[in-house]
């Protein structure tokens, strides 16, 4: 998961129905971000009540996209700076932060989540820095599954 507004839907035996996706709960930003919030609230309305399905097994995973081993490694890196960071060894973390940042340059959740923590501005500039790398590198922040899914 990268950035808000991220959906994820899980059936009542624990099992992904629709895999992590763009969605949002009215139409408030559909001027910015071109995506009507009805098509997503229909289905979901449609699926909560058994008329309608999810996504059958294959079209969750094909949906889905599987951390690297990098971007596994960043998340091992990033909880240990949080463990260290939580028992007041901010010292201890930083370089763990890095390296978790540096392993998944494009993982919000990692870059931008660390940077309260360590006296970063996660709304300003450090965190429109990451915004344009992640631009430049071809990313969009608003790509929802395909419509006909």
């Amino acid at each position: 998961m990268i950035n808000v507004p991220t959906i994820l839907w899980i059936d009542e035996e624990g099992r992904i129905a629709r895999p992590n996706d763009v969605a949002f709960g009215s139409n408030d930003f559909k001027e910015m971000t071109g995506i009507d919030s009805e098509l997503h609230l229909e289905r979901l309305r449609a699926w909560v009540r058994d008329e309608g399905p999810a996504m059958t097994p294959e079209e969750t995973r094909a949906a889905q996209t599987l951390p690297t081993a990098a971007e596994q490694e960043a998340r091992a890196e990033f909880t240990l700076a949080w463990w260290l960071s939580q028992r007041g060894h901010a010292e201890d973390a930083e370089p763990h932060y890095v390296r978790a940042g540096e392993l998944a340059p494009h993982d919000f959740t990692i870059r931008r989540g660390t940077m309260l923590i360590r006296g970063l501005d996660p709304m300003g500039e450090d965190f429109m820095k990451i915004v344009n790398e992640w631009t430049e590198a071809g990313n969009a922040f608003y790509r929802p599954i395909e419509a006909t899914t």
